[in-house]
């Protein structure tokens, strides 16, 4: 059976390098502005790089039997359901061996890639990969407690590291193309909004799933009838 190696793994060697460097920076560069940008600009390259990566696994693990109308939109849906309101476009290759995909997403990002046709595996004949399950996540606001976003995190992570993964992706949405636009037409930039509207692949690059997109409130359970 084979293993994935942990993502938690790569996320950490990652978070120690970004360390290393804010350590090292303000020592060969004095000037805390030119520091800043280098950081950023680094952070932005690995961010990239990530989504790159979780966008080639995202088109690896779909499922081309055939080049069919039926299949494709199948296929199309599967994008749908990873990258929200992206720009898509497939179209199979004219060798008709495979699909190319080219994604642009709402900040300007663009991936493409190419899946091909490959057929269905007969049962038992290849043992399944070990992925990681999702586990339960309820969040609230500190100003409300009592109303909870019933998320979900993979489970490697930590409460913590999850909730520090929503707290950056949601600083990323409101940056990007999409949440500028979002705030000029008056949106309010709040969680709720946020939650409601983020792309379900941003969240799933950071092991994190949206279960519903509005907020329900806790249900107080009351206790049951009297027995007579």
């Amino acid at each position: 059976m084979k293993e994935k190696k942990p993502a938690k793994s790569k996320r950490d060697e990652q978070a120690q390098l970004l360390d290393l460097l804010r350590t090292i920076l303000p020592r060969v560069a004095p000037d805390p502005a030119f520091a800043e940008k280098i950081y950023s600009a680094f952070e932005a390259e690995l961010r990239a790089k990530n989504r790159a990566n979780s966008f080639e696994k995202f088109c690896e693990r779909i499922v081309l039997p055939d080049l069919e109308a039926k299949t494709l939109e199948e296929v199309k849906q599967q994008l749908i359901s990873g990258f929200g309101d992206a720009d898509l476009e497939i179209e199979p290759n004219e060798d008709g061996k495979g699909l190319r995909v080219d994604v642009s997403l709402p900040d300007g990002t663009q991936f493409h890639s190419r899946i091909p046709v490959r057929p269905l595996a007969p049962e038992g004949e290849n043992e399944p990969e070990v992925t990681l399950k999702f586990v339960p996540l309820p969040v609230s606001l500190p100003g409300d407690p009592e109303l909870i976003w019933a998320l979900a995190k993979q489970e490697n992570l930590t409460s913590d590291e999850a909730a520090i993964a929503l707290t950056k992706i949601e600083d990323d949405f409101w940056a990007s193309k999409t949440g500028q636009k979002l705030l000029r037409d008056r949106v309010e930039r709040s969680f709720p909004e946020f939650i409601a509207r983020v792309p379900a692949g941003l969240l799933g690059e950071s092991g994190l799933k949206r279960h519903y997109k509005l907020p329900e409130p806790v249900k107080v359970l009351r206790g049951g009838a009297k027995k007579s």
